[in-house]
């Protein structure tokens, strides 16, 4: 799984390493993933936790960690993200870099994991997106900002939609090879993810969600919808949906509050995932 090194992350690769599960924490800083793989190691009495290096914003370092990846891969949970970078940014393959990094960077991976994930004869891919959906379609003609202005917010949730409409058409193209994949909205938890936020942000997004009669959760509780999609049978053959609170998320025809959810229509029509996944292929060459 990636971005296991911080945040739910770790709390969903402990998890999945508590049911027995054998776990490759795929992160940036490695120092980083083996203190986290040795903690869960010890937590757990799972040996099986072990650390690869991946910057999904380098699309040579995603191939590099294809390359190394030895056997069948059952579940591959795409958590890494970034959040409302707040200046423009490109990557080194020219490209926005919550773009980049949350959508491309992904869809590289699990491209290129194909064969492993056919391997294990059944397979799950879990797709971490966000409510910050809401915010944004993926501007197909503009992804990368070169027309409209800027907007730190906006280039996150059209990130976020992509991440819905891959396991939509990830499960359409390769749900008769056994790989099914889900989106899911964690909630709201303060983790690194913020980290490029103005300062008063989470104490703002506090209140509101207090206004709205909620709190932030823990990031055990973030994590619960994560592993439900990795490991429940429940989900046994079930693919392209987007999922809140362990539930199914219901449509919505309008953005509202702090813990309002929903999940726009944009977000699961088949035509925007098949344009989407055309459009990435050129991307990654």
């Amino acid at each position: 799984m990636t971005g296991a090194s911080s945040g739910i992350g770790v709390e969903t690769a402990r998890a999945l390493a508590s049911a027995g599960a054998a776990v490759t924490l795929a992160v940036r800083d490695t120092a980083a993933g083996e203190r986290v793989a040795a903690q869960i190691r010890e937590d757990t009495g799972n040996a099986e936790v072990t650390v690869g290096a991946l910057e999904l914003g380098d699309l040579g370092s995603v191939a590099a960690f294809v390359r190394g990846w030895d056997g069948p891969l059952h579940i591959l949970v795409n958590n890494a993200g970034v959040m409302a970078v707040q200046e423009l940014t490109l990557s080194a393959s020219g490209h926005e870099i919550q773009f980049a990094t949350n959508h491309l960077g992904h869809f590289a991976l699990a491209v290129g994991l194909h064969d492993a994930l056919v391997a294990a004869g059944g397979a799950r891919i879990v797709s971490v997106s966000s409510g910050g959906h809401l915010r944004s379609p993926v501007v197909f003609d503009d992804i990368d900002y070169a027309y409209r202005d800027y907007d730190p917010f906006g280039a996150y949730g059209q990130s976020k939609t992509a991440n819905v409409l891959f396991a939509v058409e990830a499960t359409r193209r390769w749900a008769t090879a056994g790989i099914f994949a889900n989106a899911l909205m964690p909630g709201g938890i303060a983790t690194p993810l913020q980290r490029h936020l103005p300062a008063h942000y989470a104490e703002d997004a506090l209140k509101a969600f207090r206004a709205a009669g909620t709190n932030f959760k823990t990031v055990q509780q973030g994590a619960a919808t994560s592993v439900l999609l990795a490991a429940s049978p429940l989900l046994d053959g079930i693919g392209g949906r987007y999922f809140e609170d362990c539930n199914e998320a219901v449509p919505v025809d309008r953005r509202g509050g702090p813990g309002r959810g929903g999940v726009a229509p944009y977000a699961l029509d088949p035509a925007n995932a098949e344009r989407l996944w055309e459009l990435s292929l050129r991307m990654i060459g």
